[in-house]
């Protein structure tokens, strides 16, 4: 809900509150965090009274305030709300509110920039999950007297606060094949500054910026958190300053990085911001990923049918695109249990390696002389959907596109850079380029009945500009993404059942603006189960599993190398939306088997994985994980227990299995259809020795109070335990 008096906005929902002060010249934000619950207006105004701080010794000679729009005109020596200027001038913003009213549960501020002649939207949106989007629209008003020169935008940041006893930050970083990998330390004073110049997120996206009070972690701790959700060019901050930011310690913000003369806005032109997501949580770690989860989960076109169990080809014959092997693979994933089948590189024009080809997107005769559709027709008659891995935003230069079209390519007017795997960028701004990539994508799906395109985006946008006449090249990142966003969106309105997946060399594209125009993300490239147990992890701190691709792959890791156990791998794929992808046809019947009653098993539990709650446990031991999923009434759970290498302690002693209600009764056993790990011990806890052979009643009290002692796994290992309500039966 939202109460608006004449001097103050709260708005509250899943337990958190912000408050605005309505006041002139500019409002200011006195609260984003815990709820404040029903606020009288003395209570309001209690809290406006006590916003104000002390002025320094020193510095100006009165408070400093926080604004919702903080500049220097405040005294904000921090990174302000927004920067630009009119042909040099126009560079020091002198904002105003004009206006502000409520829309559900959102609050609009209108604001004004006398200095630059720019009007404002300040949009904050609470989600009924407790995240607040902000964006902001800059405008510039027509000019009567065609004087005017154009306002360069350089930046707007969406800024919110953070108290002084958030001092300790969480961010991620990576690379190709190790995405999402966590960075922690403490908040110093200055800005913690992440740029992404890619084009893209990246492989080393921030992904969510949190920062908390010191030592929170999965199950504890308040926490503070960060989302851009742009596909485009990023950027993204905690700062703190020694004099704070009014009465606040710090600030938390992000949004869109702009090159040098992107947006021009001339009269009557107007830009708007990334949306932004912020989130607060007293529940740590886990707490924040429920949020965003709930969030997701709402939206009207999240996947709503049971996530089919996919097989990819691209591990299983590369770019060997016989249509025979591939008819036989059709065969045998369908006696295994897969729902959907995606034919992954090289089966369009030239494409028999990864140096040409890209941008014609028409079936290669010469490897398919009857098109597509024998595959098709097989998959669809085996009651399996069909997919098809496209890239539509590059080019090869050895393409016929490119030869024809040159001033489509994305780059500067005197010359390419260096490729990168061997591929260059397609403007998709160009008006005829998107025409031809909608046609051409759309006749796809239309002839081979496809339900599903893996889209990926393999190599970043360096030196990104629009081609203009006698080189007048101007940057394309921003058009490029807004292109983007229209072509999905166009080509799901002519195809409404169709889904897409976001890949981009793995996970390099995986944020919250693609995501409201796809079905899922693939997380990595790499499916070897040992880093997939950290990638899956921290993909899960925004994204829920069904949005998260998790293929099991053969024994030995297309990626690293490294060969896993089988069970291994079967239980850490189950833990999103499951896949394979691996050469059946080259399986023994037993191998076979075992992946026949995997498949059955995560037809069983998807219902539970992808409408849980993700819960991870705070261990003291860093060489071993245990998180679950946990039914919304907690009253069943599937968990995860595993050993990514080893450690001086001989075993776990009691651990917790979190999220399940201590007052309950539970039965519990170990799902044995994947394998058993194996194990660095003589016998294993008599629970678990039982637990193989049937159901154990265990209350909830021990469970999440005491503790189970869990087995001691050999590294590169996983143990599957499920946990039921207790029946009268049992």
């Amino acid at each position: 809900m939202t109460r608006i008096t004449d001097r103050t906005a709260h708005l509250r929902a899943a337990g958190v509150s912000f408050v605005v002060e309505l006041r002139a010249p500019l409002p200011r934000i006195l609260h984003w965090g815990e709820d404040l619950g029903e606020l009288t207006d003395e209570g309001l105004a209690a809290l406006g009274l006590t916003a104000d701080g002390v002025a320094l010794n020193n510095s100006l000679d009165e408070a400093r305030q926080f604004t919702v729009w903080p500049t220097e005109a405040d005294g904000w020596s921090g990174t302000p709300a927004h920067q630009g200027h009119r042909a040099g001038t126009a560079t020091t913003p002198r904002v105003t509110m004009t206006g502000a009213e409520q829309s559900q549960d959102a609050l609009v501020i209108g604001l004004h920039d006398a200095d630059a002649g720019l009007d404002l939207t300040l949009t904050y949106r609470l989600d009924p999950s407790g995240v607040l989007g902000v964006h902001t629209r800059v405008a510039c008003p027509p000019d009567a007297s065609g004087t005017a020169a154009p306002y360069d935008l350089s930046a707007t940041t969406a800024l919110l606060p953070l108290p002084n006893r958030a001092q300790e930050i969480l961010d991620f970083t990576g690379k190709w094949c190790r995405e999402r990998s966590p960075q922690r330390g403490p908040l110093a004073f200055g800005g913690h500054v992440r740029e992404i110049r890619r084009g893209k997120p990246g492989l080393d996206a921030p992904h969510l910026l949190t920062v908390g009070v010191p030592g929170f972690g999965f199950r504890s701790g308040e926490v503070w958190a960060l989302h851009v959700g742009w596909s485009g060019n990023q950027r993204w901050l905690a700062e703190r300053l020694p004099e704070g930011a009014g009465v606040h310690g710090g600030v938390l913000g992000g949004g869109e990085l702009l090159a040098p003369g992107e947006i021009r806005l001339g009269p009557g032109d107007s830009y708007t911001s990334p949306e932004c997501f912020f989130a607060w949580s007293d529940e740590g770690l886990d707490g924040l990923a429920g949020r965003f989860h709930t969030m997701l989960r709402a939206r009207p076109g999240h996947p709503s049918s049971p996530r089919p169990l996919t097989l990819n080809t691209w591990e299983a014959v590369y770019f060997d695109h016989r249509p025979e092997r591939l008819l036989a693979l059709a065969d045998t994933a369908a006696s295994v249990g897969v729902e959907r089948l995606v034919l992954d590189d090289g089966w369009f024009l030239g494409r028999r390696d990864d140096t040409a080809g890209l941008g014609d997107w028409a079936v290669d005769p010469q490897v398919w002389p009857e098109g597509l559709s024998p595959l098709a027709d097989r998959v669809h008659a085996h009651g399996m959907q069909f997919g098809l891995w496209v890239e539509p935003e590059m080019v090869s230069l050895a393409s016929r596109l490119a030869r024809e079209h040159p001033e489509w390519l994305l780059g500067p007017s005197v010359g390419l850079g260096p490729s990168a795997r061997h591929q260059y960028v397609l403007n998709v701004a160009h008006e005829d380029a998107f025409a031809y990539l909608l046609e051409a994508l759309d006749a796809l799906v239309a002839e081979y009945r496809i339900d599903y395109l893996k889209w990926d985006h393999n190599r970043e946008l360096h030196e990104a500009v629009h081609r203009g006449a006698h080189g007048g090249d101007r940057p394309g990142v921003h058009a490029q993404t807004r292109a983007l966003y229209r072509l999905m969106d166009a080509l799901r309105a002519r195809r409404p059942g169709l889904e897409i997946e976001s890949c981009s060399s793995g996970g390099g594209r995986v944020d919250l603006g693609v995501l409201a125009r796809t079905d899922r993300v693939w997380a990595s490239d790499c499916n070897d189960p040992l880093e997939r147990q950290t990638i899956q992890r921290w993909t899960g701190q925004l994204l829920p599993p069904e949005l998260v691709g998790a293929h099991v792959g053969g024994p030995r890791s297309h990626t690293t190398g490294r060969v896993a156990d089988d069970s291994f791998r079967l239980i850490t794929a189950l833990f999103g939306h499951a896949g394979i992808e691996d050469d059946l046809t080259a399986r023994t019947p037993e191998q076979l088997e075992t992946l026949t009653r995997w498949a059955a098993l995560y037809k069983e539990v998807r219902g539970l994985l992808h409408g849980g709650r993700v819960v991870r446990a705070d261990l003291d031991d860093d060489a071993t994980q245990l998180h679950g999923v946990v039914a919304p009434d907690a009253g069943a759970a599937l968990f995860c227990w595993v050993r990514t290498r080893t450690s001086v302690p001989a075993q776990s002693g009691r651990v917790r299995l979190p999220g399940l209600a201590p007052g309950r009764g539970y039965r519990v056993r170990i799902r044995t259809e994947a394998g058993l790990p194996s194990v660095h011990q003589i016998t294993g806890p008599a629970w678990y020795r039982a637990a193989v052979e049937d159901w154990v009643a265990l209350p909830g009290t021990v469970l999440t109070g005491a503790g189970l002692p869990l087995p001691t796994l050999n590294p590169g290992q996983a143990l599957l335990v499920e946990v039921a309500p207790q029946t009268t039966a049992h």
